[in-house]
């Protein structure tokens, strides 16, 4: 599991988290992946790409894990 820190934010929007991490190459690759249903925040199906993903949460693609701290 990787982790990701805020940094004195108080959340980052999906998309960006997943491009940021390496978990996508692009933005664009990013939205079409969550449109596609193939992300998961807290282990639920997630399709806003804009979701703000907060402390605590833990995002899910390709079988890799995010954990924002």
């Amino acid at each position: 599991m990787q982790d990701f820190d805020l940094e004195g934010r108080d959340y980052i929007q999906l998309n960006d988290l997943l491009k940021i991490t390496g978990l996508c190459n692009s933005g664009g690759q990013a939205k079409l992946l969550i449109d596609q249903g193939l992300v998961k925040v807290d282990a639920q199906v997630e399709t806003r790409k804009r979701c703000k993903i907060r402390s605590g949460q833990v995002v899910e693609f390709a079988g890799k894990k995010v954990e924002v701290k």
